[in-house]
């Protein structure tokens, strides 16, 4: 499995978006100039399957990537499993809060778009089916956990789903845990599914059933395609020395064009 290099250089700043010490966002500006320099902002939420060992410094060398191709870039931490108020629904309550803050900072350009590898591929998934939503121009979501319940069949994180929700997913509407499923729900925006076929993490399946279960519900301006990378595992999305890395970003400047 390709591990991402740490990179070399700190945030800009890191901001607060609320009381806890998680509950803050690494912004990253861009390294190049003049017409290379994106007037686009993206919110990178990291993986771990939301359990607290993980946390944003996962996803720094993939965030300085994107700075160095020339995005605002605003990586948000959040309160995870094991930590007080993370789980469902307070990781998605602080994602939910740390996106509203990006997109009111001053110094953060619109348009905005979400980026999420893995567990934040579900958060970020889950972002774009909100009402709130409206306004960003989509989310991308690489090797994300985007069908709990198929994830579940699929022996996905080692127990990692019912851990985040506090009991096993369902499909059963009436019950308040569905509202955790992006499956369970309509997307309000674009969004992408980048996966590797040979990621034995997340398995390509869970991508696949999420947009077979929301295509139907899917609106022309909010339409779902999954991105199929041949032989990809399930970091090397977020690697920014490969080729992967590189059609994530291309998808980036799609989203955020014009």
């Amino acid at each position: 499995m390709t591990t991402p290099e740490a990179p070399t250089a700190p945030p800009t700043r890191t901001t607060p978006y609320g009381a806890d010490p998680a509950q803050v966002y690494d912004v990253r500006e861009p390294t190049t100039h003049g017409a290379e320099t994106r007037g686009a902002t993206v919110v990178v939420v990291h993986g771990g399957f939301w359990r607290a060992a993980h946390d944003r410094a996962h996803a720094a060398a993939q965030a300085q990537g994107l700075a160095d191709r020339g995005f605002h870039v605003a990586v948000v931490e959040y309160r995870r499993v094991g930590m007080p108020g993370g789980g469902w629904p307070g990781t998605f309550d602080d994602v939910t809060a740390a996106i509203a803050a990006v997109r009111a900072d001053p110094t953060l350009p619109e348009p905005t778009v979400l980026l999420g590898h893995s567990a934040g591929g579900h958060l970020v998934t889950l972002a774009a089916s909100q009402p709130w939503a409206l306004g960003l121009r989509g989310a991308v979501s690489l090797a994300g956990c985007v069908d709990l319940v198929r994830g579940v069949e699929l022996g996905m994180g080692d127990g990692a789903v019912p851990d985040f929700l506090g009991g096993p997913p369902t499909t059963d509407p009436a019950d308040p845990l569905a509202a955790a499923d992006p499956a369970m729900t309509t997307p309000a925006v674009p969004v992408v599914l980048v996966h590797g076929t040979a990621d034995d993490t997340v398995p390509l399946e869970v991508s696949r059933s999420y947009a077979a279960k929301v295509a139907d519900a899917a609106s022309p301006h909010a339409a779902v395609r999954v991105l199929e990378l041949e032989g990809g595992d399930h970091s090397v999305v977020i690697d920014p020395a490969s080729a992967e890395y590189a059609a994530v970003v291309v998808e980036l400047e799609e989203l955020t064009r014009g």
